[in-house]
C-alpha cells in the first residue's frame, strides 16, 4: 500500500543521533547515522547553567558520561569536560557532550535534518529553554529548507519557541495522548504530534490528519510494528534499530 503524507521530511528518523549503535546524543553518532543513509535525526536538548544549549536526554549525568549529578547546574565548558562515550563501549571513550552549536554545524555539513527535543531538567524554566534552543536553532539554520522541527512535553516551551522562534515548525510530545490532545496540538501551532508508539492507531492517524497533523511515532524498533504503522498512514517514525529499520525501509516494503 502506498501511504500518502504531506510531510515533508525523512519518514525515518534516527533516535538520539546514532539509535543503538552510538553513544546517544553525540557528534559521533550523527556520523554514524549518516553513514548508514539517515537523512534525520532526533535528539535531546536543554540549557546549561550558562544559558547554551548542549545535547543530553536526562536531567542527570550518570547514565551516559562519567560525571554525576544534574547536568542543568553546569556550564557548556563543565560539560565538555567529561566522557560521553565510555559508557557505550571503548572505541567511543573521549567523546564530549556537544553544544547544539556543534551539533547543527555538523548536521548542515551532513546534510541530515533534525528534529530537536526541548528538554526540561527538574528545576529548570521551561519558557527560557524553549526560547533560547529555537532561537538558536533559528539562527543556525536560517538559510536552509527544511529548517529542524522542536518538539517537547512542555506547553509552555513550545508557546516560547513560537514566540521567539516562529518560522520553526513545531510538535507535541506525548506518551498516552489525553483526551484534548488535538486541541493542544493545534492551539499551539503544532504541524506534528508525536506519540508513544504503543499508543498509535488508525484512529488517531485519521483524527490527527483531518486536523492537519502529521503523526510521528516514537520509539519503533520492530520492523513489523514499523510496517503496520506506516500501513495506518503515520507519517514518520523515530528508531533505534538503524540497520533493521533502514532509511529504505519504506519502497522496499512497497509502502511508498
Amino acid at each position: 500500500m502506498l501511504t500518502k503524507t504531506r510531510w515533508p521530511r525523512p519518514r525515518i528518523i534516527a533516535h538520539r543521533g546514532g539509535g543503538m549503535l552510538a553513544p546517544e546524543n553525540t557528534l559521533v553518532a550523527l556520523r554514524l547515522s549518516a553513514s548508514l543513509g539517515f537523512a534525520g535525526v532526533e535528539v535531546d536538548a536543554q540549557l546549561a547553567a550558562c544559558g547554551t544549549p548542549f545535547l543530553l536526554h536526562d536531567d542527570t549525568l550518570e547514565r551516559t558520561t562519567d560525571g554525576s549529578g544534574p547536568a542543568h547546574t553546569r556550564t557548556l565548558a563543565q560539560l565538555r569536560a567529561l566522557d560521553a562515550g565510555g559508557w557505550f563501549g571503548n572505541e567511543f571513550g573521549g567523546e564530549h557532550i556537544p553544544g547544539l552549536e556543534a551539533a547543527c554545524a555538523l548536521c548542515r555539513s551532513l546534510g541530515q535534518w533534525m528534529n530537536v527535543e526541548i528538554k526540561i531538567a527538574e528545576g529548570a524554566d521551561p519558557a527560557r529553554s524553549g526560547a533560547t534552543i529555537a532561537a538558536e536553532l533559528a539562527r543556525r539554520w536560517a538559510d536552509t529548507t527544511p529548517a529542524p522541527l522542536v518538539s517537547s512535553f512542555s506547553e509552555p516551551a513550545l508557546e516560547a519557541a513560537a514566540r521567539n522562534a516562529p518560522s520553526l515548525t513545531r510538535g507535541l510530545l506525548v506518551g498516552r495522548p489525553p483526551e484534548d490532545w488535538p486541541d493542544r496540538a493545534t492551539g499551539l501551532g503544532c504541524t506534528s504530534v508525536h506519540v508513544a508508539q504503543e499508543h498509535v492507531d488508525a484512529a488517531l492517524v485519521e483524527t490527527a490528519h483531518a486536523r492537519g497533523l502529521a503523526v510521528v511515532a516514537y520509539t519503533v524498533n520492530d520492523p513489523g510494528r514499523a510496517f503496520v504503522l506506516f500501513d495506518q498512514g503515520v507519517d514518520a517514525i523515530v528508531t533505534d534499530e538503524l540497520r533493521d529499520i533502514r532509511p529504505d525501509f519504506l519502497s522496499l516494503h512497497g509502502l511508498g
